[in-house]
């Protein structure tokens, strides 16, 4: 499968001809060729699945590394160098086919949402380099290649969420997103780091074979404040994963993404960005299950209160892409805690497999929730639900896309959320009661906002929109993609997931847990039935319910004023109380030292420049004084 390595050239030749010579192009064009080359990769992307999964990919039942493509860039020692590769396994192929998918149905959307804007040319320049970021970064064969195209990632991104570099929200957005993911992947650096000194590798497949025995053999006995060297590297390591998946407290960045345009919170929400810290402890989940598995627990108690939080200030707030990303963060936690609950070997396994599954399946109906959100953004003009209402007679084919979304989120039967969410919370059973239900409670609590979200959206008082013109349908370029990734949404649940991705690699059969099932289902229908009591038919019950709790409610909707703790431990802390001295002590001692130097020898070179003055006979006086003074000191002696 060495034209595998075409999934990655494609999206880079684009961004750079777009790059360089998209201002000399017509946008249409500029945007049919960012379309036609992510349908290349795309189409590129499901033979490579194909062929992994149906024809070369197993031997003796076992799901295998394949490797088409890797050379040596970087090396320090005989054996720790950095290589540049693709990684052909289970679940680099399973996120090719996610990423490809997700961002064709984002750059064809784009060609309609988009039209008109200024910068087109530009957008779909940003487009391929994020494709390209994230494709390197899943089929990287090692995690030092993994880190290079995780940055190329928050690069992409910082250029995505500030597209409107006009509009200071946009710049204040994007500079926050950069700030916050490279405090995290700083960590992430660091974990790299100490794992490759004891280990002597950065190779993904070194690090994960065999039960993970190099790390544990080369890492046994060294420890650091009380704890393993190896439960600091990987918790390291995770922190750069926390970072890009928003995990609490590194959360903030995500919903003052917001402020790109809407399918590029698609992109960055559904299969992309968002993702990359699951893959991470995916990718290394063998390493953290038998060299950290206390960074394993770890994990999992994060996750379930980041789905907890971020789950319950959805329930306030009122910019519908807001609510989707911390819908998203709440999602995205889920998964973390699948792979902290997970075993290693087939059905203990379960987590590990419902995550990826999650995964998968979260994509298409988390991309197809913000395109339906971009759709009824284009109808209003607006981000608030206050100034909708009433939309579904005026966007039939968005409010059937986005009805099956919200049920496939609240994981109502026979839809993919259902069956994915239904394995996390099997595994959450059999391992962690307080996860499961945390989790548990979470999941009612999703049902509930996205149905708040979807009937004041479609249903209740139809109010007085903006414009001369009533709201209408979008056209065919933005609806063929809704109606693609609602179809998705509807069928990818029966994939038999648990035949192709695994722990173990070895394939198990996956089976329905009936009473958690119909638990799950319950606590989704009681969501949804006091959404639809309080949301339906519009009405002021809402914001009685809010006066009544008060301070309560006030903290959720300014999202328990974590950016004003963080900006409070920024400014007035590291600020203040760490940066300010060190400011004070560079400015005051080490350039006060180098300036006094400077003066020193300024002072000293002008007292004595005389000396070079040029003038012959000044020379020559100087020459008999020394020849005078030698003939004095030689009688002397």
């Amino acid at each position: 499968m060495e034209y595998s390595i075409l999934i990655l050239i494609t999206p880079l030749l684009i961004f750079l001809l777009l790059g360089l010579l998209g201002g000399k192009l017509k946008p249409v064009i500029a945007g049919r060729i960012g379309t036609f080359g992510l349908l290349c990769v795309a189409l590129l992307s499901y033979v490579i699945a194909y062929q992994y999964f149906f024809v070369e990919g197993t031997v003796n039942g076992k799901w295998i590394e394949k490797i088409p493509l890797n050379f040596e860039w970087l090396r320090f020692t005989d054996t720790l160098h950095i290589d540049l590769g693709i990684l052909l396994d289970p679940i680099s192929v399973m996120m090719l086919v996610v990423i490809s998918t997700v961002s064709l149905m984002v750059h064809i959307y784009s060609l309609g949402y988009m039209h008109g804007e200024g910068g087109f040319q530009r957008y779909y320049a940003f487009l391929s380099l994020f494709t390209f970021s994230m494709l390197g970064l899943v089929v990287a064969t090692n995690i030092f290649q993994m880190y290079i195209f995780w940055e190329l990632v928050g690069v992409s991104s910082y250029l995505l969420i500030g597209f409107y570099y006009t509009k200071p929200s946009a710049v204040a957005a994007s500079k926050k997103a950069f700030i916050v993911t490279r405090f995290a992947d700083l960590g992430f650096l660091i974990g790299i780091l100490v794992l490759s000194f004891y280990t002597r590798t950065f190779d993904f497949g070194l690090l994960t074979a065999d039960s993970a025995s190099l790390v544990v053999t080369s890492m046994q006995g060294a420890s650091f404040m009380g704890l393993s060297v190896a439960t600091w590297a990987l918790a390291l390591i995770f922190m750069g994963g926390a970072g890009k998946s928003a995990m609490f407290p590194l959360h903030i960045w995500l919903p003052d993404a917001m402020e790109g345009p809407t399918p590029v919170s698609a992109l960055i929400h559904a299969a992309t960005m968002v993702v990359a810290g699951v893959y991470l402890v995916a990718r290394l989940f063998t390493v953290y299950f038998f060299a950290a598995p206390d960074v394993l627990t770890m994990i999992g108690y994060i996750g379930a209160f980041t789905a907890l939080f971020a789950a319950i200030i959805a329930i306030t707030q009122t910019d519908i892409k807001r609510v989707l990303a911390f819908s998203t963060i709440s999602q995205i936690a889920y998964m973390m805690v699948a792979l902290g609950v997970s075993g290693y070997e087939g059905h203990d396994g379960l987590g590990y497999m419902s995550s990826m599954f999650h995964l998968f399946t979260h994509a298409f109906f988390k991309a197809l929730l913000f395109l339906g959100a971009g759709s009824v953004i284009h109808a209003v003009h607006s981000n608030e639900m206050s100034d909708m209402g009433g939309l579904r007679k005026y966007l039939p084919i968005t409010h059937l896309t986005f009805l099956i979304a919200c049920l496939a989120i609240a994981g109502i039967y026979p839809l993919s959320g259902f069956f994915s969410k239904d394995e996390i919370l099997s595994a959450a059973f059999h391992h962690d009661k307080i996860l499961y239900w945390t989790l548990w409670v979470v999941a009612g609590l999703t049902a509930f906002y996205m149905f708040r979200l979807y009937y004041s959206i479609f249903w209740g008082k139809e109010k007085v929109h903006h414009g001369e013109h009533k709201p209408h349908e979008s056209p065919l370029i933005m609806t063929v993609p809704l109606l693609i990734l609602a179809l998705l949404s509807c069928v990818t649940g029966f994939i038999p997931f648990s035949k192709f991705v695994s722990s173990d690699n070895l394939g198990f059969d996956m089976h329905i847990d009936m009473t958690i099932a119909l638990s799950s289902i319950a606590v989704a229908v009681v969501g949804i039935g006091v959404a639809t009591a309080l949301y339906m038919r519009g009405g002021d019950l809402p914001q009685k319910i809010a006066q009544r709790l008060g301070g309560l409610y006030r903290a959720t909707f300014h999202k328990f004023y974590m950016d004003e703790v963080w900006q409070f431990i920024t400014k007035s802390v590291i600020f203040k109380c760490i940066c300010a001295p060190i400011a004070w002590f560079d400015r005051h001692v080490i350039d006060a030292t180098m300036n006094g130097l400077a003066t020193v020898t300024q002072k000293t070179s002008a007292s004595i420049k005389g000396l070079q003055s040029g003038q012959v006979q000044f020379y020559t006086w100087i020459f008999l004084i020394g020849a005078l003074v030698i003939g004095i000191l030689a009688l002397c002696v």
